[in-house]
């Protein structure tokens, strides 16, 4: 069975927040992480070197042999673009269409900068999509 190559780690959350480049990415990504906090209520955990999750499930991937553990939402203030780890499928249309400028790949969203978007749409998507997370992996 193939493991996931990113998983949790005990490196600091706020150490690595603080070395995010530019300035801009990095108070953005202390916003994100207090939002987040807010929604889950859960201490964050650094998964990999870049990213940031809270809560965590165990999947077994459909399509391959794929199987592991992995956070329930996060983010990462990565150079190109915030990443956020929070799109569950169809039913985040209608807050999408309400956030703003920004991108979206599989289970990605993408912002450029928080300045861009809704604060209170985002922070209702985050929630959407924990409580999503929970109620499909209620046992982690």
């Amino acid at each position: 069975m193939a493991e996931p190559k990113t998983k949790a780690t005990s490196a600091s959350v706020e150490e690595f927040l603080n070395k995010v480049e530019p300035e801009q990415k990095r108070a953005d990504g202390f916003m994100l992480l207090e939002l987040f906090k807010k929604v889950a209520g859960e201490k964050p955990v650094m998964w990999g070197p870049t990213m940031v999750g809270f809560g965590v499930y165990h999947y077994k991937s459909e399509r391959s042999s794929q199987e592991g553990d992995w956070l329930r939402i996060g983010f990462s203030p990565r150079k190109s673009a915030l990443t956020l780890y929070v799109l569950t499928g169809d039913q985040d249309a209608p807050l999408l269409k309400k956030l703003g400028k920004h991108k979206t790949g599989v289970g990605c969203l993408y912002i450029d900068k928080l300045a861009d978007i809704d604060l209170n749409v985002l922070e209702d998507l985050v929630k959407a999509s924990w409580e999503y997370m929970q109620k499909k992996y209620p046992n982690g």
